[in-house]
């Protein structure tokens, strides 16, 4: 599902630009990588928190590099509610990869 947010260009990535988008309220969901640094965490927990935009702590990076062909990834964006809804589903369903 990751990888037809990415096809659809609906996923933001890459620190700087996601701060930026999340300021914009653009945002509908993020998904930190369950192994990325705990500052990195703490971060993006917080800017969601403060921007209302639900979130979570899901996958890992290299399962983000697979999905998007990008390297080192430790957060993404979703910016289209449709695909934030059903990615939202399937993370409540830990049975789910998505």
């Amino acid at each position: 599902m990751i990888g037809m947010a990415y096809k659809a260009n609906k996923i933001i990535s890459g620190e700087e630009l996601l701060k930026k988008t999340i300021k914009e309220n653009k945002i509908k969901l993020l998904i930190i990588a369950e192994d990325a640094s705990n500052n990195t965490k703490k971060r993006f927990i917080n800017n969601a928190m403060r921007h209302n935009i639900p979130y979570y702590i899901y996958l890992t990076m290299e399962d983000f590099s697979r999905s998007l062909g990008w390297k080192n990834r430790a957060v993404i964006g979703i910016t289209d509610t449709n695909f934030s809804d059903i990615l939202g589903k399937l993370m409540c369903d830990s049975n789910n990869r998505i």
